[in-house]
């Protein structure tokens, strides 16, 4: 007679438990166990329970290779689902074995565990183990499908609605609550006021401070306050939600004719335009690839959207401001240059184009489709190409959690047709072309931090605090995951053997970039440290990188003149015919601004099942070495946390988004 010991969790979420039956088979090399009940006195599997039991077979069942689970109704009632986090196993010869679960079961239905240390495909030695991954696959292919709703753009999942998701990967309860909540609170706030749908017009800044009663940040409290500032505006092009576009510039664009006339007011005292680029203190956002964009019809009035340019100046106080800013690619006497000398309302005006076609770029190329777009696209690619056994699905898992519901309902809600990006100045037809243009002449280097900054030649601009705690973020990620690749991989051939490896790679080349060969994305992986820097791009860009272009968006977006969507009126072509009442003709009506308040508000909450990066509450590691590399990984997160923390009391407006303790594991958000 032998006996095994089982350590059977239910999840502790709500809804987890369950009253019906829960029977369980060992499988082994040496035969199988009779179906056994898990029966003990009271009530088995109640939320975050863990139960005792103890299965007996008439001789040992050799090495132990799955845990089959099937769950029969205790009464005729609607189904009643069961959470199981994990069994754990306590041999006859006291081996302990952990098979994660992590999946919600249902009646009548059979679910086989694998458990153990974590393997690649040709590491299976027995033919129970290789059916079972087979047909594991086989199943979760079936289950996750591509769709193509462009060809020019990333394919997503072929899931219309959220109500299609499997359980795992759906949100919470709780979290659905929240955020219906916070929805809800916002409209109400905003329906009580009379402001949500009203075709006003602002008339004074006063009114649009009302907006929100009940809704403020510390952060959010300074841009009204310094929106205007020019050092300010330069700061948000470093620190604020899109630091992706600004680069130094080391000659000027031959369409930007900038001269020293222009901008010697602006300058250090005694020093000039030519010594200040050499010096590497100029800088230049060019939106050109705005240029040509087909544009929102708004009221029957065609809207304006500017390809313009902005040069920068880092002054020897190290405070960056804008010194020059030119609204068209093409310099004509309808196209002058704006400068600071300029009258006040021209110049605010100049720089609220600038940050319209910015935020317009930062939500539809930056947000929605270098981070949620190419979150699904690994999503999914995980999802088919990687059993649950694959030490890289172990380590992924976590990293895209709820990206599929999140994504599934920004389709609907923000993007689609009639989402709140079609009130933008461009729209959905404009919207979506930029995402073309932008995917078309993506690189994978511009997706590797390091290699982005050098490419952007800022290395050493002063108080780039996204740079310094983003370059740190990459180097603890890519630490802790060429330790794990490494404990798996022992050798480069290892690498090339893995075809569920190679074919996770393969579908993210095909269908994240679109074979385009010329990005440098990889179509297959030859090498361990390829894997590690692909990897750790992956965790950066879903984590970190997500957390840095989403954070911030109710800090410096929920006050609209600091950086609207929608600009009504078209630009200024002459100076000295602008005034404030052109200002609030040129922002959006009433009803649109706080459209766009309450988006902010809803898109940057925090809510309570909040996962943080480096934190693993599903325990799928078996062995002690990668659970150490988790912990190692947690450390040094929490030092780099506490240093960051102890900058930002040091500093007028501190940097917070990369924070790890601001930073979620996945797109959820």
């Amino acid at each position: 007679m032998a006996e095994y010991k089982l350590e059977v969790t239910t999840g502790d979420m709500i809804n987890a438990g369950t009253f019906d039956h829960i029977f369980v088979t060992l499988i082994g090399t040496g035969g199988k166990s009779e179906r056994t009940e898990l029966d003990n006195e009271g009530v088995d599997f109640q939320t975050g329970m863990t139960g005792m039991y103890t299965l007996k077979t008439s001789s040992s069942l050799g090495k132990l290779l799955l845990v089959r689970l099937e769950k029969d109704p205790l009464f005729v009632l609607p189904e009643d689902e069961w959470y199981c986090s994990k069994i754990r196993v306590t041999t006859p010869d006291g081996e302990v074995l952990l098979f994660p679960c992590y999946r919600w079961i249902s009646r009548g239905k059979q679910e086989e565990l694998r458990g153990g240390r974590a393997t690649k495909a040709f590491e299976d030695d027995h033919p129970v183990l290789t059916d079972h991954r087979q047909k594991e696959l086989i199943d979760k292919r079936s289950l996750y499908q591509w769709a193509i709703t462009d060809p020019k753009l990333p394919h997503s999942s072929d899931f219309k609605h959220v109500s299609e998701l499997p359980a795992e990967i759906a949100f919470s309860m709780s979290k659905l609550m929240e955020m219906l909540y916070a929805k809800r609170t916002s409209g109400a706030e905003l329906m009580f006021k009379g402001l949500l749908g009203s075709t006003e017009q602002w008339e004074k800044t006063e009114d649009i401070k009302k907006i929100f009663w009940f809704k403020e940040t510390t952060m959010s409290v300074y841009v009204i306050e310094h929106w205007k500032d020019d050092d300010f505006y330069g700061f948000q092009f470093l620190n604020a939600t899109n630091p992706n576009v600004i680069k130094r510039c080391s000659k000027l664009p031959p369409n930007f004719p900038v001269t020293e006339e222009m901008v010697k007011p602006s300058l250090a005292e005694g020093s000039s335009l030519q010594m200040e680029i050499m010096n590497g203190n100029v800088f230049l956002c060019d939106f050109k690839m705005m240029d040509g964009l087909p544009t929102k019809v708004h009221d029957g009035q065609t809207l304006h959207v500017t390809a313009g340019l902005c040069l920068f100046y880092m002054n020897p106080e190290n405070k960056l401001k804008p010194i020059a800013i030119q609204l068209h690619q093409q310099p004509s006497e309808k196209n002058p240059i704006f400068l600071p000398s300029d009258s006040e309302m021209d110049w605010l005006l100049a720089k609220m184009f600038i940050k319209n076609v910015d935020l317009m770029l930062h939500q539809s190329v930056y947000h929605f489709m270098r981070a949620h777009l190419l979150a699904e696209v690994f999503t999914v690619a995980t999802l088919r190409s990687l059993p649950v056994i694959h030490p890289l699905y172990k380590l992924l898992i976590p990293h895209v959690r709820h990206t599929l519901q999140i994504n599934t309902m920004a389709r609907q809600s923000v993007l689609g047709p009639d989402g709140i990006l079609h009130t933008s100045s461009l729209g959905w037809d404009g919207m979506m072309e930029l995402m073309r243009r932008s995917l078309s002449e993506l690189t994978y280097s511009s997706l590797c931090l390091p290699e982005n900054i050098a490419a952007r030649g800022l290395e050493s601009i002063p108080n780039f605090y996204y740079r310094d705690d983003g370059l740190k973020l990459w180097n603890i990620i890519s630490s802790f995951v060429k330790a794990i690749v490494r404990h798996y991989y022992s050798s480069d051939s290892d690498v090339q053997k893995d075809t569920e490896l190679q074919a996770w790679i393969s579908e993210i080349f095909t269908h994240g970039f679109l074979e385009n060969k010329a990005s440098g994305f990889p179509a297959s992986f030859n090498t361990v440290e390829e894997v590690t820097k692909f990897v750790t791009m992956v965790i950066f860009t879903v984590s970190a990188q997500h957390a840095a272009v989403n954070n911030g968006q109710f800090d410096f977006n929920s006050w609209v003149p600091n950086g609207s969507l929608l600009l009504r009126k078209p630009p200024p072509t002459t100076n000295g015919q602008s005034s404030m009442e052109t200002v609030f003709e040129t922002l959006p009506n009433v009803g649109e601004t706080v459209k766009f308040a309450a988006m902010s508000w809803v898109l940057s909450e925090e809510y309570t099942d909040v996962v943080l990066l480096g934190t693993y509450p599903d325990e799928r590691f078996d062995e002690p070495a990668p659970k150490q590399m988790i912990k190692d990984f947690q450390a040094e997160l929490s030092c780099l946390s506490e240093a960051i923390t102890k900058r930002n009391s040091e500093l007028e407006v501190p940097y917070t988004y990369l924070n790890p303790d601001q930073i979620e594991n996945s797109v959820t958000i």
